[in-house]
């Protein structure tokens, strides 16, 4: 495994600027606003309250659609974790790309309740339909797991966009076989932030049978709102909430950042400017002609430093080291909503400077 002296060194000198990843810092002005003037107000527990509600509505109104479920959970992992196990039955699998959050960073959650995650190759952490196809067409065998679902993210672990088209032909297949297709959307407004993305919630809500909307990586305290179209896997979510300990007793603290988010156009705010940030920064980058190992159009940088180039930077900055390539290290860059403009200039200064 890679060690991050990087980020060790950053833990010793607190006045880096970091860039490692998308949540470096608490929450948006906005929603910590909100959370203080409504704390002192008593509410009912468990999401019961009317700021979840009042949530609900607000994402139910920016999706075109009065009929979906709208639940609110802490953090992806659980979220993934809750929605996949609704779905699946005992002797079934959830069809990801390789990339997949579910099959690389969750620590085998999935496969810890019983179900295998059946991974497809990817470079950029998109799969196409077409090999979807290939997956649920194999003979049936019943000594290896039944795929029962399908997993994307959007965007992608490595900063991948599905366009309308690519979601469309999925669907296609999806409904063809009879799987139910979730979207993690943790970076889902990054997503809609990106020159590629040609979607919107409304579009996802027509598409998805269920998926969700990311806070947490996009400038909520914690956070995300999963969104459930398929009236078949609407039945005792609540209760699947609880029994995997997703249940927040305090549910009016998460009502109350996607109220702040979808009230006035904050959670698509947010969003812009990270990848507004990100592409200044990939506009140096490739002026400078340093290579960016996967395309980049959300706030995700994937970027190949020289060591030299490298260990010139990283006395300022800290970076996620993703791998080591002979003398060459990649790493993740991220932008998100507190990147402020001078520590983006001071980069590009110093990117030039190399």
């Amino acid at each position: 495994m890679f060690e991050n002296t990087n980020a060790k060194q950053a833990m010793k000198n607190p006045e880096l600027i970091r860039f490692e990843n998308d949540y470096t810092r608490g929450a948006h002005p906005e929603i910590l606003q909100r959370i203080v003037e409504t704390n002192e107000v008593q509410t009912p527990g468990y999401g019961t309250d009317e700021h979840c509600a009042a949530a609900a509505d607000l994402i139910k109104r920016a999706c075109d659609n009065s009929d979906i479920d709208v639940h609110f959970l802490v953090g992806g992992t659980q979220t993934n974790l809750t929605v996949i196990t609704s779905i699946l039955r005992p002797h079934e699998a959830v069809i990801a790309p390789t990339t997949g959050h579910i099959a690389t960073s969750e620590t085998g959650a999935i496969e810890a309740t019983g179900h295998k995650v059946i991974t497809i190759p990817t470079d950029i952490g998109k799969i196409t339909a077409e090999q979807i196809k290939a997956v649920v067409t194999m003979p049936e065998n019943v000594h290896a797991p039944k795929p029962g679902m399908i997993f994307l993210s959007q965007s992608t672990e490595f900063g991948g966009v599905y366009t309308k088209a690519e979601l469309l032909e999925i669907k296609a297949v999806a409904n063809k076989f009879d799987l139910p297709l979730f979207i993690d959307g943790a970076r889902l407004g990054y997503a809609f932030a990106s020159e590629d993305c040609d979607t919107t919630l409304a579009d996802l809500a027509e598409i998805c049978d269920v998926f969700y909307i990311g806070g947490t990586k996009v400038g909520a305290l914690f956070g995300e709102a999963v969104v459930i179209v398929n009236e078949k896997l609407k039945r005792d979510f609540r209760y699947i909430m609880k029994q995997r300990g997703g249940l927040l007793a305090k549910g009016r603290l998460l009502g109350v950042q996607f109220e702040a988010f979808f009230k006035d156009g904050l959670y698509n705010r947010v969003a812009e400017h990270a990848v507004a940030m990100a592409m200044k920064i990939k506009a140096a980058l490739d002026a400078k002609e340093i290579t960016l190992v996967y395309p980049a159009t959300t706030n995700q940088l994937f970027i190949k430093f020289n060591a030299k180039q490298y260990e010139a930077l990283v006395e300022r900055y800290v970076f996620a080291p993703w791998r080591v390539e002979g003398d060459n290290i990649i790493v993740r860059l991220c932008t998100d909503w507190s990147t402020p403009v001078e520590h983006v200039e001071q980069l590009i200064a110093d990117i030039e400077a190399l």
